[in-house]
């Protein structure tokens, strides 16, 4: 290499260095982080610190909606990469069904993860639903493909302390749900436990519809999801049991168990907890 070829060599590192110090500034920077993150990790999976705030990241996505797939793999990236210090994202894509007569089935689509959405409609001014839409702790929903959006959320939502979640693992896929006090519950509120079995590892090829020809990687779709109980007294800790039954098409080596407390009218997520099927 020459003089000339050296000084510009140089020259364009001294570039790229300050390009990224301005988008830092500009608070840019946490999107390419991201991505720096995805393409460095090469699949592999970032365990979150043991004391980190479980933060429950719900994505509502359809194989149907072309603006979907980045949402799908954004929600991917952020639970394999745990990017946000202090916080350990649960993540669940949530497959709405009102795409389905739109060319395309969703395989994964249900009722139940509409009317979901429906009801956080009314907690967000009743502006409707729209796919994708990403919701963190109840509390924060934004297009689910800004990674900008989903990292700030997620942040502040991990500055809120939750009370601890244990689950545990009986004979015959009995779940054990232990509940600490839950701190900071006002009088009159009403807190519903939610048990999810969601799945990974999950491929479509799209045959129809606006992602026809494509092929869909997923992770976390819900595959369950119902309330298991009600918490009457708050300021107590609450333990139950309940069965857990996969449907025999499930990849059981795949599956997880996502148990949150949720207060029924503010819809904000007091307390959240996962746990990897047993083996057989």
């Amino acid at each position: 290499m020459d003089l000339r070829a050296s000084r510009v060599a140089v020259l364009a590192v001294v570039l790229a260095v300050l390009g990224f110090v301005v988008l830092k500034r500009s608070g840019f920077a946490d999107s390419a982080m991201l991505e720096l993150k995805n393409d460095s990790a090469l699949g592999a999976t970032v365990v979150p610190d043991a004391s980190a705030t479980p933060v429950l990241v719900e994505l509502f996505t359809s194989e149907g909606c072309s603006s979907c797939p980045p949402a799908d793999a954004l929600l991917s990236r952020l639970a394999r990469t745990q990017p946000v210090p202090g916080a350990y994202i649960i993540a669940l894509e949530e497959h709405v069904d009102y795409w389905d007569r739109l060319g395309w089935k969703d395989p994964f689509s249900s009722e139940a993860a509409t009317a979901r959405q429906t009801d956080y409609s009314s907690t967000f001014g009743g502006q409707g639903i729209y796919t994708p839409q990403m919701v963190v702790d109840g509390q924060k929903e934004f297009v689910g493909s800004s990674d900008s959006d989903a990292l700030n959320a997620i942040r502040s939502a991990s500055k809120q302390p939750k009370p601890m979640v244990q689950l545990s693992w009986g004979a015959g896929d009995i779940l054990k749900i232990n509940v600490s006090v839950l701190a900071g519950a006002a009088h009159g509120e009403d807190f519903q436990v939610f048990l999810v079995v969601a799945e990974s590892s999950l491929h479509t090829d799209v045959k129809r519809g606006e992602n026809a020809g494509r092929a869909l990687e997923h992770n976390g779709v819900v595959r369950q999801l119902s309330q298991v109980a009600k918490i009457n007294t708050p300021s107590q800790e609450f333990s139950s049991s309940t069965p857990v039954h996969p449907a025999h098409e499930w990849n059981r080596d795949n599956l997880r168990a996502v148990v949150f407390v949720q207060e029924r009218h503010s819809r904000h997520i007091f307390a959240a907890g996962s746990i990897p099927f047993p083996e057989i």
